[in-house]
């Protein structure tokens, strides 16, 4: 006979994480999200910009600043979730802000959501740097980092599951303890 019972699971099952597993990514991710929110509207004080150096237009609200909101927002909820299925939402937010980083310049035409302009730059060096800093390294990084956290949330480790010597004692002699009743001792 077993002497495991399954109905006996600790308390989240097998959604249940611990939440230093997407930290450090999630971190990171807030702090990608804010610099592709911030950057269109800092970078002009830095000559790093793109044209024309307007504070606001729908191509930026659509093309940098939805991005690097929606990335925040999968770090945020890569770092304080301890729910398996929370942080794996958090993550695919970012994989699909990061490709949008990536590709909204060549779908922003045909969308009709404006363009960003070209690059300020006085060399080519300094274009391909505002090239991916602005979007294409950026995103590039983004998704790095969001599939990175997918894999690491996704995957249950020994850790996350009890042994079953330490199960098959806790149900003979209960949580802390205790003796339950109506099992064999």
């Amino acid at each position: 006979m077993n002497d495991i019972d399954t109905r006996d699971r600790a308390r989240g099952g097998r959604l249940r994480m611990p939440r230093s597993r997407g930290a450090a990514s999630g971190f990171l991710l807030i702090l990608l999200g804010i610099w592709g929110a911030a950057v269109p509207f800092v970078g002009p004080h830095f000559d790093f910009s793109f044209s024309p150096g307007q504070d606001w237009s729908a191509a930026r609200g659509w093309l940098e600043v939805l991005p690097g909101a929606a990335t925040a927002l999968g770090g945020v909820l890569l770092l304080i979730s301890r729910n398996r299925a929370t942080a794996m939402l958090g993550g695919w937010l970012s994989v699909i802000a990061g490709a949008w980083f990536v590709v909204g310049r060549a779908f922003a035409g045909p969308l009709a959501l404006g363009d960003v302009g070209t690059p300020v730059a006085s060399s080519d060096t300094q274009r391909v740097w505002l090239e991916l800093s602005y979007f294409h390294g950026l995103g590039a990084l983004i998704v790095f980092l969001g599939a990175f956290a997918l894999g690491r949330v996704s995957v249950r480790t020994a850790r996350d599951v009890e042994p079953t010597e330490t199960l098959g004692w806790r149900n003979r002699v209960g949580t802390f303890g205790r003796h339950r009743t109506g099992t064999a001792h």
